[in-house]
């Protein structure tokens, strides 16, 4: 039990340490005027930070629910409560000082703009248009890439289908063939069974003329003998 009080207590602090370091950077953050650099690196710093805050928040929570007592859940969730509410506002001001940081930054750049000769102005004008273009044509390039990929991938499937269908399409050709034949069998089969079927009625027919004739060649002669 010492042991998860040390664990809470462990979290707590790291939780209270990481609420005054966002608290500090927001400050910063505030009271930033430029560059635009500087900006953006106190936002991935101030992002880490509040990330890790909001992580110890989801471990207290994590550690409130298995605790057996419910006097001790209920105080721990009760902080925890509180501690997102401290977040949210941390979030809320974190995004506020940003804007107003850039405000702030944007108008600086347009003031010193306005401020410097014609030609300085023309200059910084290019650079920036410059700038502007080569960043369209990074992304411009980025897109061409990733369509370029997306045909390939396209083809690649197209292809794996087309091979499908060759092989799909030998098996029909080749179980085609193999009902030609077995048809073609069928029919020979049908034509000698015809022909021995004919074969059968004419040996009858024979087989009752003979058994005739020799009824007549019997008669004929006890005809004779008798008469």
């Amino acid at each position: 039990m010492d042991t998860g009080n040390h664990a809470i207590e462990f979290i707590h602090q790291d939780i209270v340490k990481n609420q005054l370091q966002v608290t500090a950077l927001i400050q910063d953050i505030q009271q930033c005027t430029g560059p635009l650099e500087l900006l953006n690196e106190l936002n991935a710093e101030g992002r880490a930070k509040i990330a890790i805050l909001k992580s110890s928040i989801d471990k207290l929570a994590s550690i409130a629910e298995r605790e057996l007592s419910d006097k001790k859940r209920i105080e721990l969730l009760a902080e925890v409560d509180v501690y997102k509410q401290q977040l949210n506002t941390s979030l809320a001001a974190f995004r506020k000082a940003n804007v107003v940081s850039v405000c702030v930054i944007d108008k600086l750049a347009k003031e010193e703009l306005l401020s410097m000769p014609e030609e300085q102005q023309s200059a910084i004008r290019r650079r920036h248009d410059k700038k502007s273009l080569a960043n369209t044509s990074n992304q411009l390039s980025d897109k061409l890439l990733s369509i370029s990929r997306h045909l390939a991938e396209t083809t690649q499937k197209s292809a794996d289908t087309l091979d499908t269908l060759i092989i799909s399409s030998d098996k029909v050709t080749s179980t085609k063939d193999e009902l030609e034949h077995q048809q073609q069998a069928i029919v020979q089969s049908g034509k000698l069974l015809g022909k021995y079927g004919r074969r059968e009625v004419t040996d009858k027919a024979l087989v009752a003329l003979a058994f005739i004739f020799f009824l007549a060649c019997v008669i004929y002669i006890l005809q004779k003998r008798l008469f």
